[in-house]
């Protein structure tokens, strides 16, 4: 897969962010060589291998009881919120 300016342009788009127009040069580039690296990634045999959750072997993750310790602590969260509404936390609205 290769990236073109426009690609780049649309890219910045859906993540919002504005581009110089100088810019898109290098940025296809950088893009390109990320995507370059990734396909050589999928080019690893990994038939066999086992899925990792540590670098350590046999390190195991510990664990804890699943217990409810405080029960509605409503009140108590939506008090970080800069603009709680009707108990539920207020965010700018994304879907265009």
């Amino acid at each position: 897969m290769s990236v073109d300016k426009s690609t780049v342009l649309r890219i910045a788009q859906l993540a919002r962010i504005e581009v110089p127009e100088g810019d898109l040069d290098n940025l296809d580039g950088e893009l390109n060589n990320i995507l370059g690296w990734v396909e050589q990634l999928n080019e690893v045999d990994t038939d066999g291998i086992e899925p990792m959750s540590s670098g350590v072997p046999g390190m195991k993750l510990r664990r804890r009881e699943d217990a409810v310790t405080a029960e509605n602590r409503q009140e108590d969260v939506l008090a970080n919120a800069p603009e709680p509404r009707d108990g539920f936390f207020v965010v700018p609205k994304v879907i265009e």
